[in-house]
């Protein structure tokens, strides 16, 4: 017996040492992966104390340029808030205390901001078309008046008839934010912002009479360059009530701030940061104890493709076109007036936007401070015209014809067309700017021959341009971060979805680019890359990378896209189609000649016809460089002017002195000053940075050029012969009535201004 008891001691003892050791190994290892922190026992309080959870903002990531010039950061400020933990529950006392706190601010110079819709003085009106937002919050029917939603904070908050109407009306204001703003004790209610410190020393002072308010750290976003693509760049502002229901969800609270566009708005999420969370234990008004849950991470910073240097002076070559070399040239001042025009830049090896201009433009931090100016501003400057303009491409469009035409074995290299300068389609009239005979594609692009491609046009039909048009990714967004508008080409179904009627003239007219269709300079600048690429097509995009706050450690660089390769069933078609846009840059007055740079640049030019008057136009341009191996490709648009092409060699040797270009290494400009010009009532705001444009000179040798002569082949090609009869429609499809027929095209209708130093001008 006593044997027994001796072993079941023993055995008890084993098993003892053994729960020990294994309790000891298991908090070691949670020790060791969650940390000591997060197993400690929970803190206990005292009866009576009031514990919750609040919010610890991120600090919002900055936007810097491909060099690293700071655009956008942030500002530490200040702030006046008040907390619902210490605001009294019982609404008497509470009103004075917001009487109280409006008043003191008010004495600092600073006024309660409210967002209530009716106004401040008897008789209330209501201040804005929609208060159904107001009425519902306040559980009122729908024909409720200002007065009714006044009356009802009145009552429900027992705002006293002690007080003056104006002190109703004062605390009616502040009880309505309560609810707007969803005050609770997750979010604060903001009474001032970016105070200085005699307020908040005041205000602090105060707050044993006016329980609740407190004075916090906050940063406000600071533009440092708004000169620097402030379309692209965008915006941050307050969230609404509409937004607020869905971002609660993410983690928002009604005092964050929000991307509204651009940028700010496209990168939000890695701008935005992981906001952290804190526990806040109060009793008797005092706090008695703050935990860190999560811990604040900082957003990224957003590194753009974009070199502030190169872009201030992309921008200054559009402006001085614009404000001065157009109009000592403009051939019809009275009808071409050239104010409005836009210019893309992008790489052409991976797609990265190297620069956008548009003019008119504005500085972003104008746009933050008088917004409703340019609201009413001449030539609309808040619409980027290189992503958002649509515009008919004119002759630049043939070089998609063509591609067509070629890889569709419609035509060779070397099949002649016959151009007249007439031509004539079911008995409407079109001509040419010249009288070529038979011409070949080469020669075609450089002379841009409308009956060239007029003819090649009617042999392709509507649906192989259309086809090619997509490959091109027209009609389709390009992919940018920010956005930008689609588009549309000229075809049935789009003249369908426009309610127009569809004729058969429209087919030759689509086919040169001067038909209705809505092509953005953007998407005319990834065409050039795409032939100058040979067919492979990039995804433009305008984030290069991201890094961590502060550190500016990488975290992502963004990779190039391929969106596209056209598949060729003809492999040297792009070598007429880039011999003729070589050809094209040779013909050039001296002083924007293309023939001296050390290296080829194909360019292809457009005079698309935009009003009533056939010499009404646009000026299009696009192009590439070098042209055997392009590093840049870009297009650019001057709207009702001309000689848009004039802009293409300065902005070549910009690029070269920021960026590098054919081996010749950049010369990293340093930004210049920021300029913000005067804003005006009567004049168109323009801004202009006061920089000029260095020429880089190349140590390549520049290319002898050589004559070229297009090989004429032998192909199974028959020249259309107009209808000796009239041609009738079939009345059961659709009927043409003369009056619909386009008007004889107005393309590439453009001389230079006489001068005998001047060559040949093939636009």
């Amino acid at each position: 017996m006593k044997g027994f008891a001796e072993n079941l001691k023993s055995i008890i003892i084993i098993f003892l040492v053994v729960s020990l050791a294994l309790l000891s190994s298991l908090r070691l290892m949670r020790i060791q992966v969650v940390g000591d922190n997060a197993i400690e026992t929970p803190q206990q309080y005292e009866p009576g104390t009031l514990t919750y959870k609040k919010g610890i903002k991120a600090t919002r990531g900055e936007i810097i340029d491909f060099s690293g010039n700071t655009i956008v950061t942030n500002d530490a400020r200040t702030d006046i808030v008040l907390q619902m933990a210490f605001f009294p529950t019982d609404f008497k006392e509470g009103n004075k205390i917001l009487l109280g706190i409006y008043r003191a601010l008010e004495e600092h110079g600073y006024k309660f901001k409210e967002t209530i819709p009716v106004s401040f003085t008897k008789p209330y009106i209501f201040m804005s078309d929609d208060n159904s937002e107001l009425i519902s919050d306040l559980n009122l029917n729908v024909y409720a008046t200002a007065e009714n939603c006044i009356d009802k904070l009145i009552s429900d908050y027992e705002i006293a008839d002690t007080y003056t109407d104006e002190e109703k009306r004062i605390i009616a204001g502040m009880r309505y934010q309560m609810i707007d703003k969803d005050f609770s004790y997750t979010n604060d209610l903001l009474l001032a912002e970016g105070v200085d410190d005699k307020t908040v020393v005041d205000m602090k002072e105060l707050s044993n009479f006016y329980r609740g308010v407190e004075a916090v750290d906050a940063s406000e976003r600071k533009i440092v360059r708004g000169d620097i693509l402030p379309h692209e760049i965008g915006t941050v502002g307050p969230i609404y009530a509409e937004e607020y229901d869905d971002l609660k969800s993410k983690g928002y609270s009604y005092n964050d701030t929000l991307g509204k566009s651009g940028i700010e708005a496209a990168m939000e999420t890695p701008l935005r940061g992981q906001n952290g969370e804190e526990q806040i234990a109060v009793k008797d008004g005092v706090v008695r104890d703050v935990k860190t849950i999560l811990e604040a991470n900082s957003g990224e910073t957003i590194k753009l493709t974009v070199d502030g240097a190169y872009q201030l002076k992309l921008q200054n070559i559009l402006d001085d076109f614009l404000n001065y070399t157009f109009p000592a040239i403009n051939p019809m001042p009275s009808l071409l007036k050239g104010k409005c025009g836009a210019v893309c830049v992008i790489d052409a090896k991976t797609g990265a936007v190297k620069g956008m201009a548009t003019a008119p433009t504005y500085n972003l931090k104008d746009y933050s401070e008088n917004y409703e100016y340019f609201l009413q501003a001449e030539d609309s400057p808040l619409v980027n015209r290189c992503t958002y303009g649509l515009y008919r491409p004119g002759s630049t469009f043939k070089t998609i014809t063509a591609t067509a035409g070629l890889n569709e074995g419609v035509v060779t290299g070397g099949t002649p067309l016959f151009c007249g300068h007439d031509y004539w389609f079911y008995g409407s009239h079109y001509s040419c700017t010249g009288t070529h005979g038979n011409i070949t594609m080469r020669h075609a692009i450089e002379v841009s021959c409308n009956c060239y491609f007029y003819e090649l046009s009617r042999m392709l039909g509507i649906d192989n341009i259309t086809k090619y048009s997509k490959m091109y990714g027209l009609s389709s967004h390009t992919g940018i971060e920010t956005g930008d508008a689609e588009g549309y080409l000229c075809n049935p179904e789009t003249f369908e979805e426009h309610g127009q009627e569809w004729v058969i003239g429209n087919v030759i007219q689509a086919g040169i680019g001067n038909q209705d269709c809505g092509i953005t300079p953007l998407q005319m600048a990834v065409v050039a890359s795409t032939i100058g690429n040979r067919g492979l097509r990039y995804q433009p995009y305008i984030v290069d990378s991201y890094y961590s706050y502060g550190s500016r450690q990488l975290i992502k660089k963004t990779e190039p896209v391929v969106a596209n390769q056209i598949e060729l069933n003809t492999p040297d078609l792009y070598d007429y189609i880039i011999g003729g846009m070589i050809d094209a840059s040779r013909s050039m007055p001296a002083k924007y000649s293309l023939t001296n740079l050390g290296f080829d640049v194909a360019i292809k030019t457009g005079t698309p016809q935009v009003g009533a008057n056939i010499n009404d136009q646009n000026s299009f341009f696009i192009g590439f460089a070098p042209a055997d191996d392009p590093e840049i490709a870009f297009a650019g648009v001057v709207e009702h002017g001309e000689y848009s092409k004039y802009m293409i060699r300065d902005l070549i040797l910009a690029y070269q002195e920021c960026y590098g270009l054919n081996g010749v290494k950049p010369t990293n400009p340093k930004l210049p000053d920021e300029v913000r010009p005067v804003l005006t009532t009567t004049e168109t705001t323009t801004i202009t940075t006061t920089l000029t444009t260095t020429t880089v000179a190349t140590t390549t040798a520049a290319t002898v050029y050589e004559p070229y002569t297009e090989p004429v082949t032998t192909v199974p090609y028959e020249p259309w012969t107009q209808p000796t009869e009239p041609w009738t429609q079939p009345t059961e499809i659709w009927t043409v009535p003369a009056a619909t027929l386009p008007p004889p095209s107005s393309e590439d209708t453009s001389s230079l201004v006489p001068d005998a130093s001047q060559e040949p001008n093939y636009n």
